[in-house]
Formats: C-alpha cells, sequence, structure tokens
C-alpha cells in the first residue's frame, strides 16, 4: 500500500495524508480492495457501500480498476435526491452506474429510488435490505458542513432509530452541490433527499473515508478537534471500532498545527 506523508490517530480514528489527491485515492482503493478480498476469502461474498461526489472520483477510478472478484459483492449507497430521475445528470444512481458499476457489474446493486411513487415504502424496504446484508465496508466522505452522507448538523442524530430516512438539505449542503457544478443554478438544487442515517453508517464493520481539496480542510479540522456532536456529524466517526480516514494534503493543511 502507498506510504502516506504522515499519519496520525483522533480518538479511534486513524489518519493517512497523501501529498496529492490521485495518491489519496489510490491509497483508499488499496485499503478497500484488500478488505473486500479478505472479507470474500473469509465468508464467499461481501457488501459495500459506495458514496458520490466529486470527492470520491480519484477513489473510484482506482477501485475499479482493482482485481475484485465483483460477482460476489453486493453495493448499495448512501443517499438520493428526492423527485428526480436516475436519468438526471446529478442522479447518484447515475453517478455510480457511469463511473462504476456498468464497468465492474458486481453481483447485486441496491440503488435508491428517489422518484418512487411511494418514498415511505422505498424506505423500508432498503432499511430492510441493509439490516439482511449488513455492510462489510463503507466508503463514505465528509461534506463541508461536517455532514456524513445527507445527515447535516440540523438533521442529523447519533441516536437515530432509523436507518433510512427522508431530510431537509441545509443550505450549505445545497451550495456545496451547486458549487461542484451539479446544478445549473441554487434553485435547481433539490431541497430534500433519503439519506441512510448515522445509526446504519455506525452499523458498518469497517469505515473508510476518503476526503480531498482545500474546501474541506475546514471539516477535516473540526472532524479531528471538535467535540463530538451533531454540530460536526463527522465527530462521530471518531468513537467508531475500525475507520480510517485518507486526506490530501489540501484537505490537511488546515490541521498542521494540530496533528504536529
Amino acid at each position: 500500500m502507498l506510504q502516506p506523508l504522515k499519519s496520525l490517530q483522533a480518538d479511534k480514528l486513524r489518519v493517512r495524508i497523501y501529498g496529492r489527491e490521485t495518491e489519496m485515492g489510490r491509497a483508499a482503493a488499496d485499503f478497500t480492495a484488500s478488505r473486500l478480498s479478505s472479507i470474500i476469502g473469509k465468508k464467499g461474498s461481501a457488501n459495500l457501500i459506495l458514496a458520490t461526489g466529486t470527492s470520491q472520483f480519484s477513489f473510484l477510478e482506482a477501485l475499479k480498476q482493482k482485481d475484485l472478484d465483483w460477482n460476489k459483492i453486493t453495493v448499495f449507497h448512501l443517499d438520493e435526491y428526492i423527485g428526480i430521475s436516475e436519468q438526471h445528470p446529478a442522479s447518484f444512481r447515475r453517478y455510480l452506474r457511469d463511473r462504476i458499476l456498468d464497468i465492474v457489474l458486481p453481483g447485486k446493486v441496491y440503488l435508491i429510488n428517489g422518484d418512487s411513487q411511494n418514498l415511505e415504502k422505498e424506505m423500508a424496504v432498503y432499511e430492510n435490505l441493509l439490516k439482511k446484508h449488513p455492510v462489510d465496508i463503507a466508503c463514505i466522505g465528509i461534506g463541508e458542513n461536517g455532514h456524513i452522507a445527507f445527515n447535516d448538523p440540523p438533521v442529523a442524530d447519533f441516536k437515530d432509530p432509523l436507518w433510512v430516512k427522508a431530510v431537509e438539505l441545509d443550505e450549505a449542503c445545497r451550495k456545496q452541490q451547486y458549487g461542484e457544478g451539479w446544478f445549473s443554478s441554487l434553485d435547481d438544487v433539490p431541497k430534500k433527499a433519503i439519506t441512510l442515517t448515522i445509526t446504519a453508517i455506525m452499523s458498518c464493520e469497517t469505515i473508510s473515508c476518503t476526503v480531498p481539496g482545500k474546501r474541506k480542510a475546514w471539516a477535516v479540522h473540526n472532524t479531528l478537534n471538535s467535540e463530538i456532536s451533531e454540530t460536526c456529524p463527522a465527530t462521530i466517526l471518531r468513537k467508531h471500532d475500525d475507520v480510517t480516514l485518507f486526506l490530501d494534503k489540501d484537505a490537511f493543511e488546515g490541521n498542521i498545527k494540530q496533528g504536529e
């Protein structure tokens, strides 16, 4: 595995910092592929969650090149906007199909239909699927406001009784989606989404979190240094028993003094 420039730990959270985003993505893919191969060797199959967004580009590009027995892997994802079709350029279903799923062809793929005519049933079915297929590794990111999945600070709940729920998107979250170029205007960004809850994410056996770029430095700093609270939802990762945070130098530079 590619060696990091620096390693540190925040509570239980292991942190690995790399010089460039491509190196970070390769390291995260090496880690994920190794875990998946080991799990398949032991159990005969593996369950995986994949995230979306620009922060996942380098990771997914590296992961799809790995020699994995994909037909033994079941894939879930973290979230989807309510009210847009799978053909919409910003659909997370389309994102995953275009960037990895239609290339590696996993054995099973379960995606959230945000345009379902019966969202309550859609969420209940997805929650049951997650509970029937305990997730071996979740590959996630952290939002600029510290969210994980679409658990923005106003709706994040560390003790959420649900595994899947509908949420109102925080303004900062919507601005991030617009800023990343997924929508032509802020008004076009949906105001609601379906998301896996923090309870669901924390139930995963292993979490690999990939966060590149200067615009994420504030969120990374808070994740590593702030009090563990829903004010910065990603801080809860410091309580998980097996989680690794992969950063590039730009994402970490706001934390150098704390990390020295």
